[in-house]
């Protein structure tokens, strides 16, 4: 009498070669992962744990500077301190200026711009003391020189690549 229905494949009969190796694959020790895959892999791995535990550093403990979040008491003083701050860029955020970040480091900024101006110094020498510590990569609008010129010059750069690519793309409709 025939069995019931079996799963074994027709041709793999009990203690054939082809099971054995089978067998011996899915039983045998694993080799340790290596090569590239595996190297780039725990490289972004590690990355991922690095990133995550800095933000949790970034700031101290310690309490904000004098002037930080403390006005001038005179109104005139006070105006040019918070014109010159809305021209300055937070070296941490890079995206707001130091009168609107709360970075620790901007805060830091904000209270040695009021320290300048109210020991009357004017906008423009504190601007150039900031520009002489930090670079010009403080300020939103840097000087032209060799060294910003990439700055100034790679957006029409990049306009007129676009142009000419949009215009080849035009001329293939056409054609």
């Amino acid at each position: 009498m025939r069995e019931s229905f079996s799963f074994r494949h027709p041709g793999l009969v009990p203690g054939s070669t082809v099971r054995r190796a089978m067998a011996s694959r899915l039983l045998a020790p694993t080799r340790p992962r290596s090569g590239p895959r595996h190297k780039a892999g725990v490289t972004v791995m590690l990355g991922l744990a690095l990133s995550l535990g800095t933000p949790v550093l970034a700031d101290s403990n310690l309490p904000p500077a004098a002037l930080a979040y403390t006005q001038l008491a005179d109104p005139a003083q006070e105006a040019k301190a918070k014109a010159l701050m809305d021209t300055l860029r937070c070296l941490v955020c890079q995206g707001q200026s130091i009168a609107d970040s709360d970075a620790e480091m901007a805060g830091d900024m904000r209270a040695l711009v009021r320290q300048k101006i109210a020991a009357g110094e004017s906008p423009g020498q504190v601007r150039k003391w900031l520009v002489e510590r930090y670079g010009d990569y403080v300020t939103y609008d840097p000087p032209l020189s060799w060294v910003t010129a990439p700055l100034w010059l790679a957006p029409l750069v990049l306009l007129a690549i676009g142009l000419l690519l949009a215009r080849r793309v035009f001329r293939r409709r056409r054609a």
